[in-house]
This record gives structure tokens, sequence and C-alpha cells, in this order.
């Protein structure tokens, strides 16, 4: 997976959004205005990842390419590292499962309206 695919496959989500807030050099990806998932863009080195707490603990123990998320809440983020055997598969699933954590923790109103657009 390469920043295009990542990007596109984020934005394909109901009520994502792209932005930039923390400078130029960070891509962050929304839905209903929080974060689930940030990258570097030049580098593309990494993905941080919202994760529920135990599991985020099990993919750490499981994978070593799955670290505490960096410059964010360890218990709650992932870091993962691209290009050290993640699959796209496995990407592809941890920013489905990051994606859902946090469209679940949206007002109703807001979820009622991600539904209704898929």
């Amino acid at each position: 997976m390469n920043i295009e695919e990542f990007r596109d496959y984020c934005l394909a989500k109901p009520g994502t959004t792209d932005e930039t807030p923390f400078g130029p050099e960070t891509l962050v990806l929304k839905v209903g205005g929080k974060m689930f998932a940030l990258t570097d863009i030049d580098s593309f080195a990494s993905l941080n990842l919202k994760c529920d707490p135990e599991r985020a603990a099990e993919l750490r123990e499981q994978f070593d390419y799955v670290l505490p998320g960096y410059h964010m809440s360890k218990m709650h983020w992932n870091t993962v590292q691209i290009g050290t055997g993640a699959t796209d598969h496995q990407l592809r699933q941890w920013i489905d499962d990051s994606y859902h954590l946090v469209a679940a923790s949206l007002p109703k109103a807001v979820r009622a309206a991600l539904s209704a657009a898929q």
C-alpha cells in the first residue's frame, strides 16, 4: 500500500475527511470530525491507528511492526510500520477497525447519517 492507496481507501469510507492540522507533513483522516488515522505524507513509513486497548496490546505482542502510538495515547493508538511485514490486507483491516471504533463513538444522529451514506 502506498500513500495514495491509503488516502483513497480511507476517503471511500462514509463521512471521512482529510486534513493537515499538525502541519503540511502530517495527513490526518477523520470521521465525524474525530481522528482515526494519521501518517507522514513525505515518508509514509508508518500509520497511527486508533485501537481498542486490549486489542492494541495483543497486536503489539503478536507483531514486531506494531508499536505503541507515536505521539498519541499509548493505550488507544498503535503505530504500524509500513514495509516491515504488515500486509495490505492487515493494513486495510486495522484501518477499518480504527474507523469503526471512532464512528461508534460519535453522536447517534451522526452515526445514523453515516449508516445512510453506505
